[in-house]
């Protein structure tokens, strides 16, 4: 195992988690305190947006590092499924990235107008926070499980 791109993966995964942390616990609530619902909720939406755009780029990257680390290993002999649990960790918080950005946020944005949703806005933005933080929470797992793959792995000398 190559212990530089497990290195690189976990150091990925701890900014992700970082990021969604920061977005979600901090920037977002401290635009509520300033500015007046409007402006804040406009702002958190753009917040939202990059850092959507943010994730599925880190996801992607760390799906391909964390394939090639698996695959490495099997061609080396292991006896290894393919799935890894860090690939299984990555494409959860894909998933949440990609259904709460392309699918909730229309969903709010269309029940914030007034137009007829399935939900409330207040249902939809609940489900929305709630995939967020399970997100968050798939992150840093996998930061913690990437850890803890360069702790097991053999020294090289």
């Amino acid at each position: 195992m190559n212990s530089r791109t497990v290195r690189f993966q976990a150091w990925l995964a701890g900014l992700w988690a970082g990021m969604i942390v920061g977005v979600g616990a901090l920037s977002a609530p401290s635009l509520f305190a300033v500015l007046d619902r409007p402006q804040a909720g406009t702002g958190a939406g753009r917040i939202f947006a990059a850092e959507a755009m943010a994730s599925l780029l880190i996801a992607v990257v760390l799906f391909a590092l964390e394939r090639n680390r698996v695959r490495a290993r099997i061609e080396q002999g292991d006896k290894l499924s393919e799935m890894s649990g860090p690939l299984l960790l990555v494409l959860g918080a894909l998933f949440l990235t990609v259904f709460g950005h392309y699918a909730l946020t229309p969903m709010i944005q269309a029940a914030k107008a007034g137009q007829p949703t399935a939900l409330s806005f207040g249902a939809l933005h609940g489900i929305s926070a709630a995939l967020f933080w399970l997100k968050g929470l798939l992150v840093m797992v996998l930061a913690w499980r990437l850890q803890g793959l360069l702790m097991t792995a053999p020294a090289k000398a």
